[in-house]
């Protein structure tokens, strides 16, 4: 395991040897120290490696990731994880605004709450936020999941595609064609599998959680096309 200071280095250093990282490399395992919430820790990663930041980081931490595993020992700021196309980014405290924003892909875990648009514009990525999420969580959400084992907070999932909510607590209210939905086997079985990932399969009762979606009435939609929202 490597170590690096960010007392002493710079996160332009740290980053700089991460990205030089080929698939190759036998540097799989970094230990982050000291990131006292400086911001775009370990972000643009293209390599399965794992990194542990030790503390709370800034604004866009592990932004762009793909193929890595970074754990924030920790809370995150703004936009953890924005635009992660694959990989697992696990926050072990609460996140900020924008939390998975964009993402195409991967796992985004949060064990604490997550603040407003959780998940907006989310293209593929999936969510878990263990607490809740607050207001316009999902806005725009065209493709992914966001489970929430908590509560969510006012217009959640406004002008929604086709990206599923599993909802556990209390929505304060829905955005514009977000609608409830019924809960098919198969969802049952996605969110089953998300949860486990998430490592709480057996912590919660899937019958808990209701299913959120677009009514489809916001948008001239075909169901030919679906695929392609």
């Amino acid at each position: 395991m490597l170590t690096v200071d960010l007392a002493r280095n710079s996160v332009r250093e740290l980053n700089t040897a991460l990205h030089r990282l080929g698939p190759d490399s036998n540097e799989t395992h970094w230990r982050i120290l000291n990131p006292r919430g400086q911001h775009s820790i370990a972000a643009g990663l293209e390599q399965p490696i794992l990194i542990e930041i030790e503390g709370h980081v800034g604004y866009y931490c592990a932004g762009m990731n793909k193929l890595a595993t970074v754990v924030v020992e920790g809370n995150a700021g703004q936009g953890v994880a924005e635009n992660m196309m694959s990989g697992k980014v696990w926050v072990k405290g609460d996140a900020s605004q924008a939390a998975g924003a964009t993402g195409r892909g991967g796992l985004l875990v949060i064990d604490g709450n997550a603040s407003a648009r959780c998940g907006i514009s989310m293209k593929g990525v999936n969510i878990v936020v263990k607490g809740s999420v607050g207001h316009l969580s999902a806005f725009m959400a065209q493709t992914g999941n966001l489970v929430v084992l908590g509560d969510a907070g006012e217009a959640l999932g406004d002008s929604i595609y086709e990206a599923r909510l599993f909802i556990r607590g209390r929505v304060a209210s829905l955005g514009a064609d977000c609608t409830r939905k019924e809960m098919r086997e198969h969802h049952r079985a996605q969110l089953h599998a998300l949860l486990r990932d998430a490592g709480v399969s057996g912590e919660v009762d899937i019958g808990e959680f209701v299913r959120y979606g677009a009514a489809r009435e916001l948008y001239h939609y075909h169901v030919d096309n679906a695929a392609a929202y």
